[in-house]
């Protein structure tokens, strides 16, 4: 008489193949997930410099709000901006919002777009009100240029979710 079948050995045997694999692959795919809801960053903030830049330009040596540069945040807006008042819009994963409050002297600069994260991403802790992305502007050294200056006070955790942040100018 021929038995057909799997021994007791050949399925453990299957059984332990498998687990490796998920243990191996389950931290991976946690963190591409991360870095795929961070990859709106980039986007959103190269946007609002390229606005804030057309701005400058437009008025010589003013800095704008949101409202003022015509910049809207990725998602809904959450706190409607005006012409002396900050905007905020949210999407499923991060708020954002600028330090402007209006139209201000180019000289002065200051923090016109951060974002912060509604939730933990890998190890980049988030609660949405802790900004972990920010760019700032100054003053350049030409009459009507702006320098960007992009950070992640969040630091390396924050960080590596978004390598080319650092390239935004």
């Amino acid at each position: 008489m021929k038995k057909q079948g799997f021994t007791l050995i050949e399925l453990m045997v299957v059984i332990v193949i498998m687990g490796i694999l998920a243990a191996v692959a389950v931290p991976k795919l946690f963190g591409m997930i991360a870095k795929s809801k961070a990859s709106e960053i980039g986007p959103a903030a190269g946007e609002y410099v390229k606005l804030q830049n057309a701005y400058i330009a437009e008025t010589g040596d003013q800095l704008g709000n949101w409202f003022l540069i015509g910049y809207k945040g990725p998602g809904d807006v959450t706190t409607q901006g005006s012409k002396t008042t900050a905007e905020v819009s949210a999407s499923t994963n991060f708020v954002y919002t600028g330090d402007f409050a209006g139209s201000v002297a180019l000289s002065t600069g200051g923090v016109g777009w951060k974002a912060a994260n509604k939730a933990k991403l890998n190890d980049c802790t988030g609660n949405g009100t802790t900004y972990n992305w920010q760019i700032s502007v100054a003053e350049g050294s030409a009459a009507g240029e702006a320098t960007y200056t992009p950070s992640v006070p969040g630091g390396a955790d924050c960080e590596v979710l978004t390598p080319s942040f650092a390239s935004i100018k």
